[in-house]
């Protein structure tokens, strides 16, 4: 979706999405016609407004909880190739790192 429609979707002014954008909070893709917009972009936004909204965070407060929102889907990630790497050796092997991961 473009800037025009997110915005609609959000019941926000384009000057409030320019400024998240500045932020990095949102990072859409950046096409010909303008800023472009995924589903994803969406749910970040609905959890800046409300953050910004009914929980009263601060900006500071809301950079920090993208930040880490961030880091955690990057962990997701990394852990999912790990998961396949595992899932990809022999059995034993398997059981030798599942046992290991339950002793921590």
């Amino acid at each position: 979706m473009n800037d025009r429609e997110f915005c609609e979707h959000l019941d926000i002014e384009v000057k409030v999405l320019r400024i998240w954008i500045e932020q990095r909070w949102l990072m859409p893709r950046e096409a010909d016609s303008g800023w472009l917009f995924e589903d994803a972009d969406l749910a970040r936004a609905r959890l800046i407004q409300d953050l910004t909204g009914p929980m009263g965070v601060n900006d500071d407060g809301v950079d920090v909880a993208m930040r880490l929102l961030d880091q955690i889907h990057g962990l997701r990630s990394r852990l999912a190739v790990l998961m396949n790497a595992i899932r990809s050796q022999e059995p034993e092997v398997q059981r030798l790192i599942l046992s290991r991961v339950e002793d921590e």
